[in-house]
């Protein structure tokens, strides 16, 4: 004997259709955005550098990293 309930189709419609914390949040363009993030990214990555967490510092360079490359690309 099945002592599951299945459930109403809509609310699986309703949960996708949710906004989300990055929805609300537009991501920034143009290129004086991507530098000022990238530099926002760079001293960050060295203030944890500098107090010993070099986990997450290396994360906030990767982000910088991804801005680096959205100027490169703007300049061409």
């Amino acid at each position: 004997m099945n002592t599951r309930q299945s459930k109403p189709a809509s609310s699986y419609a309703a949960r996708s259709r949710r906004p989300t914390s990055n929805a609300a949040r537009p991501e920034p363009k143009g290129s004086q955005n991507a530098q000022r993030s990238y530099e926002r990214y760079i001293a960050l990555a060295q203030a944890e550098a500098l107090s010993g967490n070099i986990i997450a510092a290396e994360n906030y360079y990767q982000h910088a990293e991804h801005y680096f490359r959205m100027m490169s690309s703007n300049a061409r």
